[in-house]
Protein backbone atom coordinates (compact mmCIF):
# COMPACT_ATOMS: atom_id res chain seq x y z
CA UNK A 1 0.00 0.00 0.00
CA UNK A 2 0.61 3.40 -0.72
CA UNK A 3 2.65 5.67 2.06
CA UNK A 4 0.93 9.17 3.54
CA UNK A 5 3.09 11.37 6.29
CA UNK A 6 1.29 12.99 8.19
CA UNK A 7 2.85 15.66 10.61
CA UNK A 8 0.70 16.66 14.01
CA UNK A 9 -1.14 13.66 14.03
CA UNK A 10 -1.99 13.88 18.20
CA UNK A 11 -3.52 17.68 17.21
CA UNK A 12 -7.44 18.13 16.42
CA UNK A 13 -6.80 18.33 12.75
CA UNK A 14 -4.15 15.83 12.35
CA UNK A 15 -6.19 13.55 14.05
CA UNK A 16 -8.82 14.03 11.14
CA UNK A 17 -6.62 13.63 8.78
CA UNK A 18 -4.87 10.22 10.39
CA UNK A 19 -8.63 9.16 10.04
CA UNK A 20 -9.16 10.61 6.66
CA UNK A 21 -6.57 8.74 4.61
CA UNK A 22 -5.75 5.59 7.00
CA UNK A 23 -8.06 3.40 4.72
CA UNK A 24 -5.79 3.99 1.26
CA UNK A 25 -2.34 4.33 3.13
CA UNK A 26 -0.41 3.35 5.67
CA UNK A 27 -0.54 6.52 7.46
CA UNK A 28 3.13 7.76 9.36
CA UNK A 29 2.13 10.86 11.27
CA UNK A 30 4.80 12.41 13.97
CA UNK A 31 3.87 13.63 17.33
CA UNK A 32 6.30 15.17 19.99
CA UNK A 33 4.85 14.73 23.57
CA UNK A 34 1.52 13.09 23.55
CA UNK A 35 2.72 9.10 23.45
CA UNK A 36 -0.24 8.42 25.10
CA UNK A 37 -2.25 9.69 22.15
CA UNK A 38 -0.28 8.96 19.42
CA UNK A 39 -0.14 5.40 20.73
CA UNK A 40 -4.23 5.10 21.26
CA UNK A 41 -4.53 6.79 17.48
CA UNK A 42 -1.88 4.42 16.02
CA UNK A 43 -4.07 1.43 17.40
CA UNK A 44 -7.08 2.75 16.20
CA UNK A 45 -6.07 3.51 12.79
CA UNK A 46 -3.18 1.11 12.19
CA UNK A 47 -1.02 3.59 11.90
CA UNK A 48 2.62 4.25 12.40
CA UNK A 49 3.43 7.27 14.89
CA UNK A 50 7.00 8.65 15.13
CA UNK A 51 8.08 10.55 18.07
CA UNK A 52 9.64 13.89 16.07
CA UNK A 53 10.82 17.40 17.28
CA UNK A 54 10.13 19.23 14.40
CA UNK A 55 12.21 22.23 15.54
CA UNK A 56 15.26 19.77 15.31
CA UNK A 57 16.26 18.72 11.81
CA UNK A 58 18.01 15.62 12.38
CA UNK A 59 14.55 14.07 14.13
CA UNK A 60 13.17 15.66 10.17
CA UNK A 61 15.73 13.43 8.57
CA UNK A 62 14.67 9.99 10.28
CA UNK A 63 11.51 10.17 8.31
CA UNK A 64 13.49 10.24 4.78
CA UNK A 65 13.21 6.23 4.93
CA UNK A 66 10.07 6.52 3.79
CA UNK A 67 10.59 8.69 0.95
CA UNK A 68 10.59 5.93 -1.48
CA UNK A 69 6.99 5.01 -0.81
CA UNK A 70 5.38 8.19 0.09
CA UNK A 71 3.06 9.29 -2.04
CA UNK A 72 1.12 11.81 0.05
CA UNK A 73 2.50 14.25 2.40
CA UNK A 74 0.59 16.52 4.49
CA UNK A 75 2.67 19.49 6.37
CA UNK A 76 -0.39 19.90 9.04
CA UNK A 77 1.81 20.43 12.23
CA UNK A 78 2.29 24.38 13.64
CA UNK A 79 2.29 26.29 16.97
CA UNK A 80 0.72 29.93 17.40
CA UNK A 81 1.84 32.45 19.33
CA UNK A 82 -0.28 35.58 20.88
CA UNK A 83 1.64 38.63 21.44
CA UNK A 84 2.49 41.90 20.46
CA UNK A 85 5.57 42.38 18.53
CA UNK A 86 7.57 43.99 20.75
CA UNK A 87 6.62 41.05 23.92
CA UNK A 88 7.98 38.88 21.58
CA UNK A 89 11.06 37.40 22.37
CA UNK A 90 13.98 36.09 19.57
CA UNK A 91 13.92 32.26 21.04
CA UNK A 92 9.66 32.47 20.49
CA UNK A 93 10.19 34.17 16.70
CA UNK A 94 13.15 31.39 15.66
CA UNK A 95 10.55 28.23 17.39
CA UNK A 96 7.69 29.59 15.03
CA UNK A 97 9.75 30.05 12.33
CA UNK A 98 11.47 26.32 12.81
CA UNK A 99 8.36 24.96 12.97
CA UNK A 100 5.92 26.52 10.80
CA UNK A 101 7.61 27.08 8.16
CA UNK A 102 11.03 25.42 7.92
CA UNK A 103 9.94 22.18 8.94
CA UNK A 104 7.56 22.42 6.13
CA UNK A 105 10.37 23.26 3.55
CA UNK A 106 13.08 20.31 5.28
CA UNK A 107 10.70 17.48 4.97
CA UNK A 108 9.17 18.46 1.46
CA UNK A 109 12.88 18.63 0.00
CA UNK A 110 13.88 15.29 1.48
CA UNK A 111 10.16 13.58 0.72
CA UNK A 112 9.79 15.17 -3.03
CA UNK A 113 13.11 13.53 -3.60
CA UNK A 114 11.10 9.73 -4.15
CA UNK A 115 8.21 11.34 -5.62
CA UNK A 116 10.37 13.35 -8.20
CA UNK A 117 11.86 10.00 -9.33
CA UNK A 118 8.27 8.38 -9.60
CA UNK A 119 6.61 11.45 -11.40
CA UNK A 120 4.14 11.21 -9.05
CA UNK A 121 3.02 12.71 -5.74
CA UNK A 122 0.88 15.06 -3.78
CA UNK A 123 1.91 17.34 -1.35
CA UNK A 124 -0.47 19.57 1.00
CA UNK A 125 0.27 22.14 3.25
CA UNK A 126 -1.95 23.57 6.11
CA UNK A 127 -1.49 27.28 6.76
CA UNK A 128 -4.17 29.36 8.22
CA UNK A 129 -6.77 32.19 7.62
CA UNK A 130 -4.22 34.56 9.04
CA UNK A 131 -1.59 34.04 6.77
CA UNK A 132 -3.82 35.19 4.32
CA UNK A 133 -4.94 38.17 5.89
CA UNK A 134 -2.80 38.62 9.11
CA UNK A 135 -3.73 39.14 12.73
CA UNK A 136 -3.10 41.80 15.08
CA UNK A 137 -0.81 40.28 17.71
CA UNK A 138 0.22 37.59 16.00
CA UNK A 139 2.80 39.31 13.80
CA UNK A 140 5.14 35.74 13.66
CA UNK A 141 2.27 33.38 13.46
CA UNK A 142 0.98 34.97 10.37
CA UNK A 143 4.04 35.85 8.89
CA UNK A 144 5.09 32.19 8.78
CA UNK A 145 1.61 30.66 7.56
CA UNK A 146 1.54 33.65 4.61
CA UNK A 147 5.26 31.80 3.92
CA UNK A 148 3.54 28.92 3.73
CA UNK A 149 1.35 29.90 0.89
CA UNK A 150 4.39 31.45 -0.94
CA UNK A 151 5.90 27.62 -0.48
CA UNK A 152 2.95 26.15 -1.96
CA UNK A 153 2.79 28.24 -5.22
CA UNK A 154 6.33 28.50 -5.95
CA UNK A 155 6.62 24.44 -5.16
CA UNK A 156 3.90 24.09 -7.54
CA UNK A 157 5.40 25.45 -10.45
CA UNK A 158 8.83 23.98 -9.85
CA UNK A 159 7.44 20.13 -9.15
CA UNK A 160 4.75 20.33 -12.03
CA UNK A 161 6.44 19.38 -14.90
CA UNK A 162 7.24 16.01 -12.27
CA UNK A 163 3.58 15.13 -12.02
CA UNK A 164 3.45 16.17 -8.18
CA UNK A 165 1.09 18.64 -6.89
CA UNK A 166 1.36 20.93 -4.42
CA UNK A 167 -1.73 22.69 -2.72
CA UNK A 168 -2.69 24.53 0.85
CA UNK A 169 -5.75 24.96 2.91
CA UNK A 170 -6.20 27.90 5.27
CA UNK A 171 -8.44 27.32 7.81
CA UNK A 172 -10.41 30.00 9.91
CA UNK A 173 -11.10 28.92 13.30
CA UNK A 174 -11.43 25.40 14.04
CA UNK A 175 -12.68 23.52 16.97
CA UNK A 176 -9.42 22.80 18.42
CA UNK A 177 -7.19 22.81 21.46
CA UNK A 178 -4.97 25.65 19.90
CA UNK A 179 -8.26 27.96 20.21
CA UNK A 180 -9.05 26.94 23.81
CA UNK A 181 -7.20 29.99 24.94
CA UNK A 182 -9.93 32.02 23.34
CA UNK A 183 -12.23 32.82 26.00
CA UNK A 184 -16.23 33.16 25.35
CA UNK A 185 -16.09 37.13 24.30
CA UNK A 186 -13.17 36.46 22.14
CA UNK A 187 -14.72 33.40 20.09
CA UNK A 188 -17.57 35.02 19.65
CA UNK A 189 -16.03 38.18 18.24
CA UNK A 190 -14.62 35.87 15.59
CA UNK A 191 -17.94 33.81 15.35
CA UNK A 192 -19.37 36.97 14.64
CA UNK A 193 -16.77 37.87 11.50
CA UNK A 194 -17.70 34.42 10.17
CA UNK A 195 -20.63 34.59 7.78
CA UNK A 196 -21.60 31.08 8.66
CA UNK A 197 -22.04 32.17 12.04
CA UNK A 198 -20.16 28.97 13.91
CA UNK A 199 -16.30 27.90 14.07
CA UNK A 200 -14.93 24.77 11.79
CA UNK A 201 -14.63 21.19 12.74
CA UNK A 202 -11.44 19.01 12.04
CA UNK A 203 -13.25 17.09 9.92
CA UNK A 204 -13.73 20.41 7.44
CA UNK A 205 -10.16 20.46 6.98
CA UNK A 206 -9.86 16.77 6.37
CA UNK A 207 -12.09 16.58 3.96
CA UNK A 208 -10.36 19.58 1.92
CA UNK A 209 -7.15 17.52 2.06
CA UNK A 210 -9.21 14.52 0.54
CA UNK A 211 -10.35 17.03 -2.40
CA UNK A 212 -7.29 17.80 -3.20
CA UNK A 213 -5.61 14.23 -3.10
CA UNK A 214 -7.94 13.17 -5.39
CA UNK A 215 -8.19 16.06 -7.94
CA UNK A 216 -5.14 15.36 -10.21
CA UNK A 217 -5.72 18.90 -11.93
CA UNK A 218 -5.60 21.10 -8.95
CA UNK A 219 -2.31 22.54 -7.88
CA UNK A 220 -0.63 25.51 -6.51
CA UNK A 221 -4.77 26.47 -4.98
CA UNK A 222 -4.67 28.21 -1.29
CA UNK A 223 -8.13 26.73 -0.31
CA UNK A 224 -9.38 28.76 2.39
CA UNK A 225 -11.87 26.54 4.58
CA UNK A 226 -13.10 29.24 7.05
CA UNK A 227 -16.78 29.71 6.66
CA UNK A 228 -16.66 32.33 4.93
CA UNK A 229 -14.15 34.50 7.08
CA UNK A 230 -12.39 37.60 5.88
Amino acid sequence: MRTAIITGGTGAIGAALVEEFAADYDVVFTYHKNKEAADTLAEKFRATPVKCDLAQPEDLRRLGEYADECRLLVNNAGISLIKPINDVTDEEWQSMTDIDLSAVFLLTRDISRGMIRRKNGCIINISSVWGVYGASCEVAYSAAKAGVIGFTKALAKELGPSGIRVNCIAPGVIESPMNAHLNSDEMRELIDATPLMRIGKPHHIAHAARFFEQNDFTTGQVLGVDGGFC
